[in-house]
């Protein structure tokens, strides 16, 4: 299993989830994204469908929400819990809190922290405890003019 931490400095999380979210569908994954509260979800769905793709293409990525039919279908959809009913293997916690169920080897290959600067020590914190699994890689990304890095 895997899990990546990505610091968002300069932009938005909704930006940082249509990114995770392109690279996701383009390896032939599905993904959960796991956020509290529905206007948090809303902005990510109105960026997921508003998104221009690589090198400015034009595009989008279908999204729904659960709880409002048809999330089997959903290559992305987006949930208040963790509970992957379009069947995905990858999973964002686009709010920067951690969720210790997305852990599950079982349910989930890939794990992507989505956190600013107001949750960075929650983020260390998590970094800290999965640290001491064997199974487990982290990664460790932040934004730097730019681009992301791999910090840790």
């Amino acid at each position: 299993m895997q899990v990546d931490f990505y610091q968002v400095s300069r932009d938005p999380a909704e930006a940082i989830v249509a990114m995770l979210a392109e690279k996701t569908l383009g390896a032939g994954q599905r993904l959960l994204v796991v956020a509290a509260g529905g206007e948090r979800l809303e902005a990510i769905g109105q960026a997921l469908w508003s998104h221009a793709g690589k090198a400015g293409s034009a595009s989008f990525l279908a999204n729904g929400r659960a709880g409002t039919g048809h999330e089997a279908r959903q290559p992305v959809l987006l949930a208040e819990t963790v509970e992957p009913a379009n069947g995905a293997r990858f999973i964002a916690l686009a709010d920067g809190v951690w969720r210790d169920e997305a852990v599950d080897p079982a349910r989930f290959d890939r794990v992507f922290l989505i956190f600013d600067q107001g949750k960075l020590e929650e983020a260390r914190a998590c970094w800290r405890s999965l640290g001491q699994s064997e199974d487990l890689a982290r990664n460790y990304w932040k934004q730097e003019g730019g681009r992301w890095t791999r910090a840790g």
